[in-house]
């Protein structure tokens, strides 16, 4: 069942200025990463600067402020799930005042095959979480609307790639064997816990999503594989998928 929660004819109780207080724009793109190596390594690595900070009694998160190419680029690590993810970018877009969200994150391979070796770009993430219906009317699949301008980046940056329906699904738990056999047969080539959550928020506020994934972990047949998810492998894609995403920041999205 699809539950309808969406409410648009009365204003939110709770918004992210009465806890920050307004604050003027500082940059229009921002991107999110779950990945404490990929902040530990640009702060390491890049000339940035710590701007504001994503406040949480799990401990805040950062928000540093970058320039590439004479663009002002901001950057956080994100709560991992659904709820979580979606209030950071909340914050981020009170905090930051971007337009434009970039976000890369490791996901589960439904389809070995297709995808190995290969960045994911989702087009339509089926909606098995309950925050996107709290932003968006009730539907199976949310379309991912920048879908096509990150696959024309990979596509002349000669990335390889494969685009294709995704599963976002907040029970990491209850990825059942029956759940991923029909999922695979409506085409979904992936898991991961946050993608329709977020472009429902932005699609909310009128701003814009830009997400592509990379396979860690794979679900066979009969079974499930670890694959690159948590190993020193996996932590040095995290980094080139930063950069990737500075890439496509500087060289894709108009401002």
């Amino acid at each position: 069942m699809i539950h309808n929660t969406l409410d648009t004819d009365s204003n939110p109780l709770l918004l992210p200025e009465m806890f920050y207080g307004k604050h003027e724009k500082i940059c229009d793109i921002c991107i999110i990463t779950f990945s404490h190596e990929v902040i530990r390594w640009a702060v390491e690595h890049l000339k940035c600067q710590k701007v504001a900070e994503i406040g949480s009694i799990n401990g805040n998160r950062p928000v540093y402020l970058t320039q590439a190419e004479g663009k002002k680029i901001a950057f956080y690590m994100t709560f991992v799930s659904p709820g979580a993810a979606a209030a950071c970018l909340e914050e981020a877009r009170c905090l930051t005042g971007a337009e434009h969200y970039i976000v890369f994150g490791s996901c589960g391979s439904l389809n070995h095959d297709v995808t190995d070796g290969k960045v994911i770009v989702p087009v339509f993430a089926y909606r098995d979480e309950g925050l996107s219906y709290h932003y968006l009317a009730p539907s199976e699949y949310i379309e991912l609307e920048n879908a096509g301008l990150v696959a024309d980046f990979m596509e002349k940056g000669k990335v390889p790639y494969v685009t294709g329906k995704i599963w976002t699904t907040e029970a990491l738990y209850r990825e059942t064997k029956n759940k991923v056999e029909r999922l695979k047969k409506e085409g979904c080539i992936a898991v991961e816990m946050e993608i329709a959550a977020l472009e429902a928020v932005c699609r909310f506020h009128g701003l814009h999503l830009y997400s592509f994934l990379l396979p860690g972990d794979f679900f066979g047949e009969e079974e499930w594989s670890v694959g690159i998810l948590g190993r020193e492998e996996e932590l040095d894609v995290q980094v080139r998928c930063f950069n990737l995403a500075i890439a496509l920041a500087v060289n894709r999205i108009k401002i």
